[in-house]
């Protein structure tokens, strides 16, 4: 058999590239981060007083609308914590004092919603006064925030009026959670301007404070925590806030034509009412004026502009120098 010979074709190799020579980089040193990620400290004072600043300029940036709406909010969620307040310590027989103070504690469920859900509270919204002695926010702005979210509390406030009494919560304990709400209304128009202002003064300034403190809290639990107790105080002292009165009297105002419910107050007074001063009329200029000038004294001064001169107030150096009557003698 003849041998059948195989050539193998060899492939001329391509000449090789050159290499580029490879660049090392030099290790970085990485600068150890100070920042720390999680943080249980609560703010400092100053801190607080710098939040504060930034949050009034935010809030007077809100269209009218936002306001109203907001305010709304607010007016409905204090008169949900008023509404609370009465029926818990309508049928109590302990101590005054230990059933004013479980009213306040309960009454606390208003600012609680107020301030994490969110909301445009009036009295609260005297702190925007840091953002304006700051220079954030002008007299127009800070003018009408205050109008506008009052506006919008009174608004929520007689919402919950209408469907607390619609729903005849009043009726409860045969008549005496409206008992109990007819003698809160009945005793706030009958106080004197001075009285009124006086206890306006001392309500929103513990407000502001429950908000300051609130501003120094790094989540939900600590804001309750910090506000619950201020809050707490006012409504067990007695002091006058005008955003709880836009339920507390208007409600008194309808409860006011239920004889049942003016039956079951006179029985838990112990004497025949005087209700001539429970009208709108008495709602607005018993009330509310001087109520309303009380809470915007308490809040502005006693808590805003006070905290804006000890934390935020641009540094003033004064420099002392004493004159020597007879120089030291020179050795």
């Amino acid at each position: 058999m003849a041998e059948i010979k195989t050539t193998k074709r060899i492939r001329a190799k391509k000449p090789a590239k050159a290499k580029k020579p490879i660049k090392v980089k030099k290790p970085t040193e990485t600068p150890k981060s100070t920042h720390k990620v999680f943080d249980i400290d609560a703010y400092s004072p100053s801190q607080i007083a710098s939040r504060i600043d930034a949050v009034a300029s935010v809030k007077t940036k809100f269209s009218t609308l936002q306001t109203f709406l907001l305010g709304i909010n607010a007016g409905v969620f204090i008169a949900l914590g008023a509404q609370f307040a009465t029926l818990v310590i309508s049928d109590s027989t302990l101590h005054f004092g230990l059933n004013s103070i479980i009213a306040g504690i309960v009454f606390s469920l208003g600012l609680i919603l107020v301030v994490v859900a969110g909301s445009e509270l009036f009295t609260g919204n005297c702190l925007i006064i840091i953002g304006y002695l700051d220079k954030r926010v002008t007299t127009k702005q800070v003018l009408n925030n205050w109008a506008i979210s009052f506006s919008g509390n009174l608004v929520g406030s007689l919402v919950i009026v209408f469907f607390v009494y619609n729903a005849h919560q009043f009726e409860f304990y045969h008549n005496m959670v409206g008992a109990k709400a007819l003698l809160i209304a009945n005793t706030k128009v009958n106080l004197t301007f001075e009285t009124a202002f006086a206890r306006g003064v001392l309500c929103n300034s513990m407000v502001c404070l429950a908000v300051w403190l609130c501003f120094s809290a790094r989540n939900v639990a600590d804001k309750i925590i910090a506000l619950t107790f201020p809050v707490a105080g006012f409504i067990a002292s007695g002091f006058e806030h005008c955003v709880a009165n836009m339920y507390f009297i208007p409600m008194g105002v309808v409860l006011k034509r239920n004889p049942d419910v003016v039956a079951a107050a006179e029985k838990m007074a112990g004497k025949s009412l005087d209700l001539s001063q429970l009208t709108w009329t008495g709602f607005f200029v018993n009330n509310q004026i001087p109520v309303i000038l009380g809470n915007i004294v308490g809040g502005v001064i006693l808590v805003g502009i006070t905290f804006w001169l000890i934390y935020l107030r641009p540094k003033i150096n004064l420099s002392l120098s004493i004159k020597q009557d007879f120089p030291p003698d020179e050795k």
